[in-house]
């Protein structure tokens, strides 16, 4: 269904959560290095519970070498320095979806590359700063489905 992308991701329950969500929608897991956490970790496995062996987990040495495989349109960074709306545009089937490291987010040097291709989630403005990775993927990747479903 979709690519799910996490760069550099630091905590490995949200690589779990994150797997698990794949899994949930059929869509492939991208883990891009450096990772904070070994792929065995037993946190990973929880968080993925049983269901973690039949993620389909890819890993990469860098965010440009998976670039470098994608189209340029199929490629959506979520970030909170996004001025569109993750509703506010049409997603198609194997499209990226990139989020950056929990206590980081996404490089400048992307941000600036790619600034029609920034997604945000809506929020209140007086709440929290960001969502969890993990749930700032689940609510991107389920507008996603209910569009091209």
């Amino acid at each position: 269904m979709f690519n799910l992308v996490l760069v550099a991701p630091e905590i490995p329950h949200n690589a779990g959560a994150a797997g698990r969500l794949c899994l949930a929608t059929g869509s492939t897991l991208h883990l891009v290095k450096p990772l904070g956490f070994s792929l065995d970790d037993k946190q990973v496995r929880r968080a993925g519970l049983d269901y973690w062996k039949d993620v389909e987990v890819r890993v990469w040495d860098s965010l440009k070498e998976l670039l470098g495989k994608a189209s340029p349109e199929q490629v959506w960074f979520l970030t909170t320095k996004g001025t569109t709306a993750h509703w506010d545009i049409a997603f198609k089937r194997e499209d990226y979806l990139v989020c950056g490291c929990e206590t980081r987010g996404l490089p400048e040097s992307v941000l600036a590359e790619f600034p029609d291709r920034l997604l945000r989630i809506p929020m209140a403005p007086d709440g929290t700063r960001s969502l969890n990775l993990s749930t700032a993927a689940a609510v991107a990747l389920y507008e996603g489905m209910r569009q091209v479903q």
